[in-house]
Parts: structure tokens; sequence; C-alpha cells
């Protein structure tokens, strides 16, 4: 099972590095995003001392997760498209390896992107140490294989490009606007507080706000945030393994 979906995984990291489009799209999209509307939130912002590029900072770096996910998902819509993913089914390799090799390419390729973004860190006024940069680190790698396995997910259901960018729009980008990257839990209203405990990906974004804000004063325990997005990431996977068995290409 590990050499078709380490062969794949190894596919996905070149074919990317090949598009530069694709790299600059996936980091230079949410570093805009991060300094325009830091930038013009700046010190009015109440929280984390009142300076939003400093709070919206693991919250860009969990949306660089979920740019390269995006794009990573399209991949498989194209590999249908072009045959390749009729010749990879049609292969003795199992099917749970085809997931297997196309999440770990996706997780690969946030990870590569994001883990360089946590070190500018310090240039928000967080310190960074060995050991909550290790921790953020591992953090990070669990919450790509999450977003990679919801993008698989959904690409392999998907028909088209055009198809999967609206369940883009309607699941993915809001499951990262309700994750506690652009408001904190503690001021949502009752409802909206809710919804942000159900999304997993807040979860993930707490336990690495834990992790490299030192004192940052999260609603969730770090373990248990950990133990969360770890448990949805698994889930998540099992989904896809089971999507891909259960149907065709």
């Amino acid at each position: 099972m590990m050499l078709p979906a380490l062969s794949l995984a190894k596919r996905e990291l070149v074919r990317f590095f090949r598009q530069r489009g694709r790299v600059i799209g996936a980091l230079a999209t949410p570093v805009m995003f991060w300094l325009f509307l830091g930038s013009g939130i700046g010190r009015s912002f109440a929280g984390q001392g009142g300076d939003y590029l400093k709070y919206a900072f693991p919250g860009t770096t969990t949306m660089i997760l979920l740019f390269t996910s995006i794009f990573g998902s399209i991949s498989i819509i194209e590999d249908r498209r072009e045959g390749f993913l009729q010749s990879v089914l049609a292969s003795p390799a199992p099917r749970s390896s085809i997931v297997l090799g196309k999440v770990l390419g996706g997780t690969a390729l946030g990870w590569i992107q994001a883990f360089p973004f946590l070190l500018l860190a310090p240039t928000v006024g967080v310190p960074l140490s060995a050991a909550g940069l290790a921790a953020g680190a591992g953090i990070l790698a669990l919450t790509a294989f999450f977003l990679s396995s919801i993008g698989f997910f959904f690409a392999w259901r998907s028909e088209s490009v055009a198809g999967f960018h609206g369940i883009m729009n309607v699941v993915l980008m809001p499951m990262w606007l309700v994750s506690g990257a652009l408001f904190p839990l503690a001021g949502a209203y009752g409802w909206m507080g809710w919804v942000m405990r159900a999304n997993p990906l807040t979860y993930g974004l707490s336990a690495l706000k834990s992790a490299v804000i030192p004192g940052a004063a999260e609603p969730f325990a770090a373990g248990v945030a950990v133990a969360v997005i770890a448990a949805c990431a698994a889930a998540a996977f099992v989904a896809c393994a089971a999507t891909v068995r259960g149907e065709g290409a």
C-alpha cells in the first residue's frame, strides 16, 4: 500500500512546484489578505493586546493550508478528466493507497508552505520557542491532513472544477471564517458560538495558537483541541477511503 501511496504523493509535489501559479496563489493570497485586513483594522481590535495582525497570524497560517488543500484537490478532477485516475484505479494498488497518496501529497504541500510562514511570527510580536515551534509543526501537519482529506472527499464527488469551486465557497471557506481566524469565539453570539464549536477547524486553530502564542486564552485545552482535530482527520480519511472503494472514477 505504501509504495503506490508515496509515488502518488511525490507526483503531487513535483506537479505542484512545476506550476508556479499554484504556488503563488496558495501562498500570496492568504498573506495579502492578512496584511491588508490586519493593517486596516490595526490596533482598533481589542483582543491580543490590541494588535489585529498578531491575532490574525495563526488564522492566516491555517488559511495557507486551506488554499493548498483546495488547489491540491482540484488535481483529482483534472486527473479524472485526463484519464490518469482511471489508470490508477485499474492498477493492482489498493484503492485506499490512492486516497493516502493524494492526501499525503496535499498534506506535505500545505506543511511546506505554512511552516516557513509560521517562522515569521516574531515579526508581529509572537516569540517562538523550540518546543512551541515543534508543537506547531505537528499541529500544522494534523490540520493539513484534515483539510486535504475534506478536499479529497468533495473533489472526488465533483464532476467539474466549477462545481468544486461552488463547494469551496459553501463549505471550505466558511469553515475557515468561523474557526476563530477572524474573530474570537468568546465574543460571538450564542448561535455562532455553537457553530464555531461544531467546526473541527476551530480546534486545529486553537491548538496552533496554544502552541505558538505563550499564554493565549483559548476556549479549549490544548490536549482537547489536538485530540479533536486528530479524530476529525482520521474520520475524514476513513470517509474518503470508503467513498473511493464504493465508487468508480
